[in-house]
């Protein structure tokens, strides 16, 4: 790839030799526009200057409730949105790194062959209007100037990759189940070679069984394809069992970053303490409705967020210095990052069935 005026050079989180991408500081503001004039009188910050990275050929989980801005960070690393602010600087193949942030759409066209994304809902993120070879084929028609019996053969070879038979390839969206089309989804992600796969939610939509088998082939096709995956999901068992890393986010903001072993047996966020005790227990004798931490009040405005620390309103351990002052990201053991400043003081309770939690 020739390299853009954009490439910089820059060691990644102190890892240059691995990380695929990192992203610093990264924000992006939805305007919120009223009047006939429609001005602008404020804005939802959806990401709020935020930093993480991720290491060739691993997986980083992104978790969080509903709203919390995780899609909105997967749709600007593919960079389906502009950034407001910051940077997603992109290692290439000759080490060279890019920042996409400042890319304009025109540079942007071989980035967006090596970063693709599959999305949440199979039912809607396929045309029905056109059949699998269409659907599957378009990005190496579009990119790579492929027709005919060469189109054909990769279509044939990606279907076969992701577990559906060549034939399908005439056939329309409506004639496959949900996990048929997210396979038909995951091919069409896999057809230019990318490097970096965002999956949104991308097993959200499917029951336990398919689910399984959609995660499994994840794993399969990393391993195949030497992938690296940014995770998107809100449920942490499938983290647990998918992710090498986990990144956990509230009101635009990530409040902890750890290997997923650590963060489960010892997390040192109050909030991340609360989505794991939601984790279901597959032992009935050690489900206890007591274990369960109930936040209070709401979750934060993101278009006007409290003073301090964003979770102070509904953390149990919350001292005066939380309203006020808000924590940075810190180190505090190897490879473990947390946004709260009585991190070291606090002794959190993770799952303590991690290692018989079920595996798909």
């Amino acid at each position: 790839m020739e390299p853009t005026s954009n490439s910089v050079s820059v060691a990644v989180n102190g890892d240059s030799d691995t990380a695929l991408l990192a992203v610093k500081d990264l924000r992006m503001y939805f305007p919120i526009q009223r009047g006939f004039l429609r001005r602008t009188v404020g804005y939802v910050k959806a990401v709020d200057g935020i930093n993480f990275s991720i290491g060739k050929r691993e997986t980083l989980g992104l978790v969080g409730e509903s709203g919390c801005g995780k899609t909105t960070v997967g749709r600007c690393v593919v960079r389906a949105y502009e950034p407001t602010g910051g940077n997603l600087l992109f290692r290439e193949q000759d080490d060279d790194v890019t920042d996409l942030a400042k890319l304009s759409n025109r540079e942007l066209a071989p980035y967006r062959q090596q970063v693709r994304m599959i999305f949440q809902d199979p039912y809607s993120s396929l045309n029905p209007r056109l059949p699998v070879r269409e659907i599957v084929g378009e990005p190496l028609r579009v990119n790579r100037n492929m027709s005919g019996a060469a189109l054909d053969e990769k279509v044939s070879d990606l279907l076969h990759r992701v577990g559906l038979r060549p034939e399908y390839m005439q056939r329309y969206p409506h004639a496959f189940s949900g996990g048929e089309r997210q396979r038909i989804s995951i091919a069409r992600a896999l057809s230019l070679d990318p490097r970096l796969v965002v999956a949104d939610e991308a097993v959200s939509a499917l029951d336990v069984s398919v689910r399984a088998q959609i995660l499994n082939l994840l794993q399969d096709l990393q391993d195949e394809f030497h992938l690296t995956y940014l995770f998107i999901s809100h449920d942490l068992s499938v983290i647990e069992y998918l992710c090498d890393r986990v990144a956990v986010m509230y009101v635009g903001n990530i409040v902890e970053v750890a290997p997923t072993k650590t963060l489960y047996r010892a997390p040192a966020h109050p909030y991340t303490e609360a989505l794991l005790s939601a984790v279901p227990k597959p032992n009935p004798r050690l489900r206890k409705h007591k274990d369960r931490i109930i936040l209070k009040g709401d979750v934060a405005d993101p278009s006007n967020p409290p003073s301090g620390c964003y979770f102070h309103p509904r953390c149990q351990y919350a001292r005066e210095r939380c309203s006020v002052d808000k924590p940075e990201l810190h180190t505090i053991g190897k490879g473990h990052q947390v946004a709260c400043h009585f991190a070291e003081e606090l002794d959190l309770r993770g799952v303590a069935v991690f290692d018989n939690m079920p595996k798909f």
